[in-house]
């Protein structure tokens, strides 16, 4: 078939804007895409940043985030920058009339949020939100089973991304554990919306939060022979009373967000329990989920191996394990499926509205932690 070609320009060239990169370099791996996305342009203020770009061939290489989003040539833009730096970048691109692709929390607090969700629900720009955990196969199949109805009346849901990125206090400090650049809520902006994604495309919607906040470490080394104040939460645990379209009585929620994760590697996980089914995935053990069924007054666990069956077709053997890389670009296979408006009932990515209900949770486990009471929304 064929495909229509976007130029994609980067803003903050971290990690992940050079995932996106590779990404675009494995496209021919997804089956039938009506769209083929070229990374053309970055924008970053480090030298050493825009040298890795320039080595991949990236035409355009700017300094400044404006010259980029100038640009007549760029269509669409991912921005992953630190929260400080959301609202004034996310605006600047809605105002340049670009659609883009933003990263989590999308705003450093439920505030800067807001004005951003409002200055795009006033233009004609597309907006999503990185949330790459839940195309895994296994992630994809707990979620089709939950939202199929098999589970019956929910009993319980969790869950949780647990990783070790600051388990060694000799480590130096980054702009995620100091406030001014990653904001009062910590992990929760770090981690949050991984966790928040799939029970809000499910409909789970908290009602009241109780949180435990921990900050462990308190202060790091700055790299330079001094130390400084880590002053966000590397943890955070929200247990939520939670509603469901589908049922009157509200049901135990649970959301772990850990940087600090003592047995851990870089795990998102999802379980949600009913009357009658339930449904349990790890990234942890990726090659399988597990489906649980009441039946006959018999409790039965099923262990399912999902294989490379993914959400937008690949021609990968479906045989072969599914990893991180798979899930970036099923992730940017469906937002620019979904900006075409041919993502059909396949599942996209998160929305600007998810965003600011999984802000208005964290706001609300701030207010939990000072009180040391459930507050409801």
């Amino acid at each position: 078939m064929s495909q229509k070609k976007v130029n994609v320009g980067i803003i903050g060239g971290g990690l992940m804007g050079k995932e996106l990169v590779a990404a675009c370099g494995r496209w021919d791996a997804l089956v039938d895409h009506p769209v083929r996305p070229e990374v053309i342009a970055v924008a970053d203020p480090s030298p050493a940043v825009r040298s890795w770009f320039e080595n991949a061939k990236i035409p355009n290489i700017y300094e400044d985030y404006k010259q980029l989003l100038a640009d007549p040539k760029v269509d669409v833009v991912y921005i992953a920058v630190p929260h400080n730096l959301h609202e004034e970048i996310y605006l600047a691109t809605v105002a340049a009339g670009k659609d883009f692709l933003g990263e989590k929390p999308f705003g450093i607090d439920k505030s800067a949020s807001s004005k951003i969700v409002a200055a795009i629900k006033a233009s004609k720009v597309f907006v999503r939100v990185s949330s790459e955990m839940p195309f895994y196969p296994g992630a994809q199949a707990a979620f089709n089973y939950a939202k199929s109805g098999a589970l019956g009346e929910i009993v319980e849901v969790h869950s949780a991304f647990l990783h070790s990125s600051d388990l060694d206090i000799a480590k130096p400090i980054n702009w995620k554990r100091i406030v001014k650049f990653c904001g009062e809520i910590g992990v929760m902006g770090d981690l949050g919306m991984h966790v928040a994604h799939v029970p809000a495309r499910l409909g789970f919607e908290a009602k009241s939060v109780y949180s435990l906040l921990d900050d462990i470490v308190k202060v790091r080394s700055d790299g330079k022979g001094g130390e400084v104040a880590c002053d966000t939460f590397d943890n955070a645990v929200l247990a939520m009373k939670a509603k469901s379209a589908s049922q009157d009585r509200e049901f135990p929620m649970f959301w772990e967000m850990k940087r600090i994760a003592p047995g851990e590697s870089n795990t998102w996980q999802f379980q949600a329990m009913g009357m009658k089914g339930g449904v349990k995935f790890s990234t942890r053990t990726p090659a399988t989920f597990h489906k649980f069924a009441y039946a006959n007054g018999e409790q039965i666990w099923q262990e399912i191996q999902p294989g490379h069956k993914t959400n937008w077709p690949v021609i990968t053997g479906g045989i072969f394990e599914f990893g991180f890389p798979d899930s970036l670009l099923q992730m940017w296979a469906a937002y620019f499926a979904e900006r075409e408006g041919l993502l059909g009932d396949k599942f996209g990515c998160a929305t600007i509205d998810e965003v600011l209900k999984s802000h208005l949770v964290f706001e609300a486990a701030m207010e939990s932690n000072k009180t040391g009471a459930a507050v409801k929304l």
